[in-house]
């Protein structure tokens, strides 16, 4: 009797210690019982990573915002910002939050990169080895300039061939990612052919469950994919994606370009036609005798990987939506205004590359079309969800104290929808960029702009993304109207995200976008 009833007070005690542990300290003891949000997300972060399932993580927790406000607990350790507070404080210059474990899952060949450095420092000394390649210098004029209007006039060759002559319908999904793809492989590897990357393990649905199990299961995923021989085939069942999984073609690529490369330094060859690559310059780091960083051949493969997989959906899906918004009946105004922009460059800004294609520098002065691909850079951003950061010590933002390891951000999603930043958030409309009788109202929505992110870690890239944008959309529409091909009049494109789809708000149908030419 005594030992039944020292078990049942050891049963108490426990599911005291339970309650309290999982129960009373998170909604009522923790520092973060303060921060408004439902008491299901402070209880469990099950409960979010059920909308991660679902693949509507982004849009809930936009409007649990909108219900409780610019700050919100959405769980026991997350609190997510939609406010310039925030942003300041998690992403700003000199900010200590880094990028948590969640990056982890971008890392390649087992070797942390530019994107996934948790680490302020470790960070700030591989991106000193690789900026000056993105400045908008280097970008705007010269080597990088002559291959990416080289580029758009391949591609301007290949809508041609969509023209009347080949029934006037272009599938920009497929021809964009391929555009994206070149400048962004040459910009990072020189003499690796002319090879495309590998669509099936981009575009394969099943992304969204590696994805998930990722970020949830990062343990068992690992060891899921790094099993070989008969443990390979038995576990083959239990894959969130079969294999190639994600981005493996790519990566693939990384590699042997980066063994290719090294072989060519070594027996001198040396590529004059073209820019020096982020390989190659990390190649130069790595042969330094003051080789501060210790890279070897698979950090600097994995370097390579990233900066790939970095600018190839980004940029296409990004065009994808501008030409679909601009081939919309209702936005044929806007189309208007470009055409009559771009067509006005003078025959002494076109490339020597072609004559109908405009210098990038050209293109980058035109002041619409700097609207038009902001504009869809707001409300299409190509990576519109949270970016997760945290840090070692206890800090506080927007007046809420945060412990320690707690995950904060912000996304993109929901500061470009903002109704008392942006008038109408829903609608595309690039003339809310030109608004100069208003400078105040003007200066606010710059401030919410995040489509690049903020501070040290914010897009390497960005000079190189515009410049290819820019460029591309100037050379289509001085030669070209566009419309919406038929059967596509009631659909949008859609891109994936992590887990989720993003497409245009107001449309329920969502389908790869039509490019319909006519001279």
């Amino acid at each position: 009797m005594a030992l039944l009833t020292i078990t049942g007070v050891s049963l108490v005690i426990l599911a005291s210690l339970f309650i309290y542990t999982h129960v009373l300290e998170p909604l009522l003891f923790s520092s973060q019982a303060k921060i408004p949000g439902p008491k299901a997300y402070a209880l469990t972060k099950w409960r979010l990573a059920l909308e991660d399932g679902r693949g509507t993580r982004t849009r809930t927790v936009d409007q649990l915002h909108q219900r409780y406000g610019p700050v919100v607990r959405t769980g026991p350790n997350e609190v997510s910002f939609n406010n310039l507070a925030g942003l300041r404080t998690i992403y700003g210059p000199g900010s200590p939050y880094g990028r948590t474990d969640f990056y982890r899952m971008f890392d390649v060949y087992g070797r942390q990169n530019l994107f996934t450095f948790h680490s302020v420092t470790a960070h700030g000394r591989r991106k000193r080895l690789v900026s000056h390649a993105y400045s908008k210098t280097a970008v705007v004029r010269g080597p990088v300039a002559a291959m990416v209007e080289a580029k758009a006039a391949a591609y301007m060759q290949l809508l041609a061939t969509a023209g009347p002559e080949g029934g006037g319908v272009s599938d920009v999904f497929e021809t964009l990612h391929w555009y994206s793809w070149t400048p962004s492989r040459r910009s990072c590897m020189a003499g690796t052919g002319r090879r495309r990357p590998c669509k099936g393990d981009v575009v394969d649905p099943a992304r969204w469950r590696l994805s998930w199990f990722a970020v949830h299961w990062p343990g068992l995923t690992k060891w899921l994919y790094t099993r070989t021989g008969w443990m390979e085939s038995a576990v083959r069942p239990l894959l969130p994606m079969q294999k190639p999984a994600t981005y493996t073609g790519i990566r693939k690529f990384a590699l042997e370009a980066y063994r290719r490369s090294e072989s060519e330094a070594k027996q001198g060859v040396v590529h004059d036609d073209q820019p020096q690559s982020i390989l190659e310059r990390l190649l130069d780091v790595q042969s330094s005798e003051k080789n501060q960083e210790k890279l070897d051949g698979l950090d600097i493969a994995s370097e390579c990987a990233d900066h790939l997989l970095a600018g190839i959906d980004t940029t296409s899906d990004t065009l994808m939506f501008l030409i679909w918004a601009l081939s919309r009946p209702q936005n044929r105004r806007y189309q208007d205004r470009l055409r009559d922009e771009v067509r006005g460059i003078p025959e002494a800004s076109l490339s020597s590359t072609s004559s109908m294609i405009p210098t990038v520098e050209a293109s980058d002065r035109c002041t619409y079309l700097g609207a038009v691909i902001k504009e869809t850079l707001r409300l299409y951003s190509p990576l519109p969800a949270s970016e997760p950061r945290s840090v070692a010590a206890d800090s506080a933002i927007d007046g809420f104290a945060i412990p320690a390891g707690t995950t904060v951000g912000a996304s993109p999603f929901s500061l470009h929808r903002n109704p008392d930043v942006f008038r109408n958030p829903l609608v595309w409309d690039p003339d809310r960029w030109l608004d100069e009788e208003n400078p105040e109202k003007l200066a606010e929505m710059n401030r919410w702009f995040w489509a690049f992110s903020s501070g040290g870690r914010m897009c390497i890239g960005l000079h190189l993304a515009m410049a290819e944008m820019t460029t591309l959309a100037a050379a289509i529409y001085r030669k070209y109207q566009t419309s919406l091909a038929p059967g596509f009049e009631d659909v949008a494109p859609g891109i994936t995200s992590r887990f989720e789809v993003f497409s245009d708000d107001i449309f329920s149908k969502v389908a790869v976008g039509a490019l319909h030419p006519a001279p």
